[in-house]
């Protein structure tokens, strides 16, 4: 296997070595092929975790319940 940098691309749903599509259609870099294949779903676990996060306040202050969200 090739070493160097990989990166998922978010335009072409697959994965680029250095010099493929703008840093801005692309995640990474990861050290291996096979973690940058797995990219999108590494993206789903943190996105589930953070939407999942009892600390975290998305709503406005109106509408946050007593205790919702971590000590001030």
């Amino acid at each position: 296997m090739p070493s160097g940098h990989f990166w998922f691309c978010l335009k072409h749903h697959a994965v680029e070595p250095d010099g493929g599509c703008a840093p801005a259609d692309r995640l990474g870099p990861y050290p291996t092929q096979d973690e940058a294949e797995h990219a999108m779903e590494r993206v789903k676990e943190r996105n589930e975790a953070w939407d999942n996060d009892p600390d975290w306040k998305d709503l406005p202050p109106y509408l946050q319940t007593p205790g919702s969200g971590p000590a001030e």
